[in-house]
């Protein structure tokens, strides 16, 4: 089998994985509408999540896999195997101790936590009910943080279905919590003032995280990982991890900590109120896409160039990111132009119930229109990311995430005072798909002028093809959405088959037209979908 072949059924597995997790992903977020609305209290409950929400995707989605995966795959090439797994070993505990020390912290210092957003104002969040749910969600940090690298030991041998799967299992145990059964003798024991679902559904996410720890300790047992305590810092494996974490936690991060940003001026007072939620759904709306196709392939490809890295395969590492870029704009660029043009009867059929009325529906696709031009962006950041991590540099990524952030600080403040009238709730939006470019570019012509070329013309010949389809499909799809009314319609089900019909219409023409010029992701995309073939060999080492 090629190393394509290799990447593709192994990203298979977790697109699989990763697409299942989405939908019980939109399920959670729609019973949070649903219950919560565009409320104070739904303001409330986010931003008493994002602190440890960015903390979980900043470590399940690469931080702690691009710092110890290389280094691990370098132990288990060139040493004995019961040295690696000490090394392991001592990782698993050595975190489990800073992520306690966090946990005990981010709880006793809620309200300082919280209190960090208020630079800009925010006047209709109820802080009170943000800081007791922020108390009740921040230990789920110690459980996300040691899932991930337990995730990160599973993907050194490419075994990918499982830890991609936690995830779903964590959303069902959030929806859970969301029916009045489980969250109403939960908000009933809180105190008077705090008795909201939202109090239900935070000690969910923290049940929700034990778990997705707890399901993966057999399969690392079975591996050979043993739990005995064993403590120690000075260990010169540990050393190395932790010298390649810190800057990767913030160079991965920033994307996420973009978010955060968000949230801050989501909070002015020259925001609408609701701003938080629908930049929250908007975003998860956008993560339907990007998190199946991006996160799959820059989850698969990175252990795949870490052991090209460690060989001296630059070549062939360089050609491993430009044949997953390719792929993962093959998708995200027609999603862009999809959910730009069908972002309101999106946003009307996923989440328009309950609390969540026709106001929030604005809101939310609004600030949905601009997240989804930074898409393709947004995917290419999480694609070359892993490359530089694979030859264990960090700075670099760190430098320009630093920039980047910066950027993007700049942008909330011009966009926001001097172009809030006409954004409305999407400053937040635009800035961060602006940095998104910037970020993506610099790294790219960085890593160029260290390593040679990495297929530009290729990419973007690709990228034309792509670019054409795309444009066909976009009027295709506008005249149907005007032809059939779809945003006036007001009987759910007609919108929902109207829209299913649009979106296969759409991509009918897309893959049609790609098949015509022969685009060459096309079959690529499609062993992509088919099923992993079980105990396929990845890199020497037993996938599955």
């Amino acid at each position: 089998m090629t190393e394509k072949g290799k990447i593709l059924k192994s990203a298979s597995v977790i697109a699989l994985a990763t697409v299942i997790s989405r939908i019980c992903g939109y399920l959670r977020d729609q019973r949070v509408a649903l219950l919560l609305g565009t409320s104070p209290a739904a303001d409330s409950f986010i931003l008493a999540f994002r602190i440890p929400n960015l903390i979980r995707r900043m470590t399940g989605e690469g931080a702690l896999g691009a710092s110890f995966i290389p280094v691990f795959v370098g132990y288990l090439r060139g040493k004995p195997q019961k040295e690696s797994w000490a090394f392991a070993q001592r990782t698993f505990w050595d975190l489990a101790v800073i992520l306690a020390v966090v946990a005990v912290l981010g709880s006793i210092f809620s309200k300082q936590i919280v209190g960090f957003f208020t630079v800009m104002g925010g006047s209709r969040v109820r802080w009170d009910l943000a800081i007791y749910l922020n108390r009740i969600i921040f230990p789920c940090v110690f459980f996300l943080g040691l899932a991930a690298l337990a995730a990160a030991i599973l993907n050194s041998f490419h075994r990918f279905g499982l830890p991609a799967s936690t995830s779903i299992f964590f959303n069902v145990v959030f929806i859970a919590f969301s029916f009045g059964v489980l969250y109403r003798p939960i908000m009933n024991w809180a105190p008077p003032a705090y008795r909201t679902p939202a109090v239900g559904l935070a000690v969910g996410i923290v049940v929700g995280a034990t778990l997705q720890l707890v399901m993966q300790l057999p399969a690392l047992a079975k591996l050979g990982m043993r739990f005995r305590p064993d403590v120690s810092f000075a260990d010169p494996g540990v050393k190395q991890v932790g010298k390649l974490m810190v800057p990767v936690f913030f160079g991965m991060g920033v994307f996420q900590v973009n978010f955060v940003v968000d949230t801050i001026f989501a909070l002015s007072s020259r925001m609408p109120e609701g701003s938080v939620m629908s930049l929250y759904v908007a975003d998860r709306v956008m993560e339907l896409v990007l998190g199946s196709y991006a996160i799959a392939l820059s989850t698969a490809i990175l252990p795949t160039m870490s052991h090209q890295a460690a060989e001296g395969k630059h070549d062939e590492m360089k050609q491993t990111f430009g044949f997953a870029l390719r792929v993962a704009s093959f998708i995200t660029i027609p999603a862009a132009v999809g959910l730009i043009l069908l972002r309101v009867p999106i946003t009307q059929v996923l989440f328009q119930h309950g609390e969540f009325m026709a106001r929030s529906t604005a809101l939310t696709a609004h600030a949905l229109l601009f997240y989804s031009l930074g898409l393709p962006a947004f995917a290419a950041i999480k694609l070359i990311t892993p490359m530089y991590y694979s030859t264990q540099d960090t700075v670099t990524p760190t430098k320009v995430g630093a920039y980047s952030l910066t950027l993007h600080v700049a942008l909330n403040f011009i966009l926001l005072f001097g172009f809030g009238r006409y954004l409305w709730n999407a400053s937040p939006a635009l800035a961060s798909t602006l940095a998104a470019y910037f970020n993506f570019g610099a790294l790219f012509v960085i890593f160029r002028g260290r390593y040679g070329r990495l297929g530009a013309s290729a990419i973007f010949n690709s990228l034309g093809k792509m670019a054409l389809c795309a444009v066909a499909m976009s009027v295709a799809c506008f005249a149907a959405v005007r032809y059939s009314h779809l945003v006036t319609l007001e009987h759910f089900l007609a919108k929902a088959a109207w829209l299913v019909g649009i979106i296969a219409l759409s991509s009918g023409i897309y893959f049609s037209l790609a098949w015509a010029l022969r685009c060459e992701e096309l079959p690529e995309l499609f062993l992509l979908l088919k099923r992993a073939e079980p105990n396929a060999a990845v890199g020497g080492l037993d996938a599955s």
